[in-house]
C-alpha cells in the first residue's frame, strides 16, 4: 500500500517550545499552571491526530496527498491545520478533537463547550475555524492559479469514550461532517462520492504539493508574548538528563549533576534544543557560556563543536546552527 504523505507529522513546534518553557520557568511563577494547562491540550490533540493515522492507511491508495500539521501564512496569523487531503476530485481539511466528556456544537451560538466532570468549559468553535481554513485554501488555489476544484472540511473527534451532540439551526448542515475516528473512512466514502469528477491535473498536484511545503511556516516565538514572559525570567543552566535537576556543572571534562551524581558527555544537547526553541536558531560561543553557565571559552567551543551543528565565520565571530531541527 503507498501512502503518498508530502508533509510528514513531527512533534509540533508549538509543543515542543511550551515543553522549554515549563522546563525553564520557576514553578512557582504566576504563568506556569496557564502554561501547564495549554501544553497538556495540545499533547492532547497531538495524540489524537497521531491516533488518526491508522485510518489514513485505508485510504484508496496514490489518491491523496496528505500534508500533517501545515501552518500557512495569513498575515500577522497563521492558518494551522491538523491534516489537509488533496485528491484530483477534491480537497478536504481534517480537523482533529481528542477530548474527553461530552462535546456539544451550538450552531445557533457557533459555540463549542465541553462538559467533562461536571466542569462545562467553552472552546473556539472546531466548524467557524473549518470554514476559516476553507475560505484560506479556496482563495489560495485562485490565487495560484488552480481550477475551482471543492473544498471540504470534517471534525473527527478522536477520544473513543467522548460522546457529542449537534444542535441548532444549522444542526442538519454540520452533522455530516462532525463524527467520530471509527466513522471517519465512512464518511470518506460520502464525501468521494459527492466529488466524482476529476479536476485538478497531476501537474495541478505536484505544484500543490511543492507551493504547500514551501510556504509552510512553523511560529516560533509568539508563545512567550503571549503569556507576557521576558526571557531573563527563564532559568539558565543544563539539566540532567538522569533526574532533571538545573543547572550541571563542569567536573572532570564532563557535566556533573551534584544532586544525583550523575556524569554527562553530551548533557549541554539538551540545553541547547531549549535555547533554539525559546531564542533563534542560532548562537555563539559568547550566547552559549551565558545560557549554559559556562565560563570558559574551550569548554564552550568543544560542546558546541558537535556533529548535530554547523557553523559559519572564524573566530570569535563564529555562529553555530542546527543541521537539523528537532534532532
Amino acid at each position: 500500500m503507498i501512502i503518498l504523505i508530502v508533509k510528514e507529522r513531527t512533534i509540533p513546534l508549538k509543543l515542543l517550545i511550551l515543553a522549554a518553557i515549563l522546563r525553564r520557568l520557576p514553578l512557582n511563577h504566576e504563568k506556569y499552571q496557564a502554561i501547564l494547562e495549554e501544553f497538556k491540550r495540545r499533547e492532547a490533540g497531538y495524540q489524537g491526530e497521531v491516533s488518526l493515522d491508522y485510518y489514513y492507511r485505508f485510504l484508496p491508495q496514490q489518491k491523496y496527498r496528505i500534508f500533517h500539521d501545515l501552518n500557512l501564512p495569513d498575515g500577522d496569523y497563521t492558518c494551522q491545520i491538523d491534516t489537509l487531503l488533496v485528491s484530483p476530485e477534491s480537497v478536504l481539511i481534517v480537523d482533529v478533537k481528542n477530548m474527553a466528556g461530552k462535546l456539544i456544537f451550538d450552531t445557533e451560538n457557533q459555540q463549542f463547550i465541553q462538559i467533562n466532570h461536571d466542569k462545562e468549559k467553552g472552546y473556539p468553535d472546531p466548524i467557524a475555524q473549518a470554514k476559516r481554513h476553507k475560505e484560506y485554501i479556496r482563495k489560495w488555489l485562485a490565487a495560484n492559479g488552480f481550477p475551482p476544484v471543492p473544498i471540504d472540511y470534517i471534525v473527527v473527534i478522536s477520544n473513543s469514550h467522548a460522546i457529542y451532540s449537534i444542535s441548532g439551526p444549522n444542526a442538519r448542515i454540520v452533522k455530516p461532517r462532525v463524527c467520530k475516528a471509527d466513522a471517519f473512512l465512512s464518511k470518506m466514502e460520502v464525501l468521494e462520492k459527492m466529488y466524482p469528477d476529476p479536476i485538478l491535473s497531476e501537474k495541478d498536484l505536484r505544484k500543490i504539493c511543492r507551493l504547500l511545503v514551501k510556504m509552510n511556516t512553523p511560529p516560533t516565538n509568539f508563545l512567550l508574548s503571549k503569556y507576557g514572559i521576558d526571557r531573563s525570567e527563564l532559568l539558565p543552566g543544563v539539566h540532567c538528563p538522569k533526574c532533571k535537576h538545573l543547572p550541571m556543572i563542569r567536573k572532570k571534562h564532563k557535566w556533573y549533576c551534584p544532586r544525583c551524581d550523575y556524569y554527562s558527555t553530551d548533557a549541554h544537547l539538551g540545553g541547547l534544543m531549549d535555547y533554539f526553541l525559546l531564542n533563534e536558531m542560532k548562537i555563539t560561543n559568547k550566547q552559549f557560556r551565558k545560557f549554559a553557565l559556562v565560563y570558559s571559552k574551550d569548554i564552550a567551543k568543544r560542546s558546541l563543536q558537535n556533529e548535530k551543528l554547523n557553523y559559519y565565520g572564524t573566530k570569535k565571530d563564529r555562529v553555530y546552527y542546527p543541521k537539523v531541527f528537532p534532532w
